[in-house]
């Protein structure tokens, strides 16, 4: 499927609106790249190789995974060969909100699939095009 970058914030859109709807938990842009990272990414996943592998700092992740926690999503452990290291695992809370948070965006890509593009969608692209002041 190829999109258009309005095509792209509408798939984007429509996924939001879909978990506010269905009242998946609320997660910010940086929390939701940690728990991909751990999820999509080989494990071990530590607080140091997090940050290095998303260019953030180490208590951005902490406060990330600290919530994740609270929600069930990924869990710390401590590394046993290294006891100063903590190693985040997945959980399986966290397989099934990203399995549910995938079928939502592929419901999304069929509407806009299905879809023409609204008047609002024609309008935005030309204001970008025509430069907004």
């Amino acid at each position: 499927m190829q999109l258009t970058e309005v095509q792209a914030l509408e798939l984007w859109r429509r996924t939001i609106v879909a978990g506010v709807r269905q009242n998946v938990p609320d997660l910010s842009a940086r929390q939701m790249a940690v728990l991909l990272t751990v999820y999509l990414k080989s494990p071990p996943h530590t607080v140091r190789g997090l940050a290095s592998a998303l260019s953030i700092s180490k208590p951005a992740i902490t406060r990330s995974l600290d919530r994740m926690s609270d929600l069930g999503l990924l869990l710390r452990k401590i590394d046993e060969s290294d006891r100063r290291s903590v190693l985040i695992q997945r959980t399986l809370r966290g397989s099934v909100f990203l399995r549910e948070y995938g079928e939502l965006i592929v419901a999304a890509g069929h509407k806009i699939d299905d879809q023409r593009e609204p008047a609002s969608i024609i309008s935005f692209e030309a204001a970008v095009a025509g430069g907004i002041a």
